[in-house]
């Protein structure tokens, strides 16, 4: 009996997960071309990257290096977006990067400033929230025009 209800829930679970893969997306499309997806995915990468170095600054007891990392991923690390990309960033998405920037260097300060882990945890934890709502609204596409 209780293989045949595993083997019904494990139906249930395969039919559910290709149902959830057949679903649209139904995320708003930001088409770019490939420098401006390339600058784009290029900082998204650069949080990525953040949030792990300072995960593993944290474990290391090393605020200092929390600060560092932050700081690369803060207003610092917003430089060389090419010009035509602002015009077809939706507004929200701006503000989401925006504000992402800035919490990275409020987690920067505070690293140093108030020198306590869990706080920093916290930081980050709020920081990803960004990240995560970025990832459920937008998508971003490949435009049929080639950067030159």
């Amino acid at each position: 009996m209780f293989k045949k209800m595993i083997k019904v829930l494990v139906i249930y679970i395969l039919i559910g997960s290709v149902q959830l893969s057949l679903a649209a997306d139904a995320r708003e499309k930001i088409s770019l071309n490939d420098a401006e997806r390339h600058h784009v995915l290029s900082e998204m990468r650069l949080f990525l990257n953040s949030v792990q170095k300072i995960v593993q600054a944290v474990a290391e007891d090393n605020l200092q290096a929390v600060a560092d990392y932050a700081k690369k991923a803060g207003r610092a690390g917003a430089t060389g977006a090419p010009p035509s990309l602002r015009a077809k960033l939706p507004k929200q998405f701006r503000i989401l990067g925006s504000q992402t920037h800035a919490k990275f260097d409020q987690l920067a300060m505070d690293a140093v400033d108030i020198e306590d882990k869990h706080h920093v945890l916290m930081q980050l934890s709020d920081l990803m929230k960004n990240c995560i709502s970025c990832h459920q609204a937008y998508q971003i596409e490949l435009s049929d025009i080639r950067s030159k």
